[in-house]
């Protein structure tokens, strides 16, 4: 959970950048124009991002918590595997955001669903005969340790 963490903090600077990116060549001037064009450009942006780290092994903070991403075999991670799994780990987030949407819930509701959806689904890891989580079952991915490197000299 602290390299998922430390991975949203890192996706602020993405988000910034595209946003601002979206924004200038939109012409949008009010936050709410173009609101859903935006999320959808981000959703792209963001699967650039994930695909594109996550077939080389590992994005920055995975990289600073010497996690790796495999394929079930141990094998790097093909491409087409990895948009898999991006699109697999909307399931974090997409069926509560969507059940709030259908019942027009307010914003505090809304978190509370979002926040115990995410709790159940990272605990039903702990279920899982590997300890994986769903997406990474579904896609045939999983974390491995990889050990530090030793200081250079």
């Amino acid at each position: 959970m602290a390299c998922w963490l430390y991975e949203g903090m890192l996706m602020f600077g993405v988000v910034f950048i595209a946003g601002y990116l979206f924004g200038t060549l939109s012409q949008t001037r009010n936050a709410l124009d173009n609101r859903h064009a935006l999320q959808a450009f981000l959703f792209v942006v963001f699967g650039i991002y994930f695909v594109w780290f996550w077939s080389k092994g590992q994005t920055l903070a995975m990289k600073t918590w010497h996690i790796r991403l495999v394929d079930a075999a141990g094998r790097p991670v093909t491409q087409p595997r990895a948009l898999a799994r991006y699109v697999l780990s909307w399931l974090w987030l997409l069926p509560p955001l969507a059940g709030a949407a259908l019942f027009h819930l307010d914003a505090a509701e809304t978190s509370v669903i979002v926040l115990g959806w995410v709790a159940v689904w990272a605990l039903l890891s702990r279920f899982h005969a590997q300890r994986q989580f769903l997406h990474d079952a579904l896609a045939g991915t999983r974390l491995v340790s990889v050990p530090a490197l030793p200081p250079k000299r």
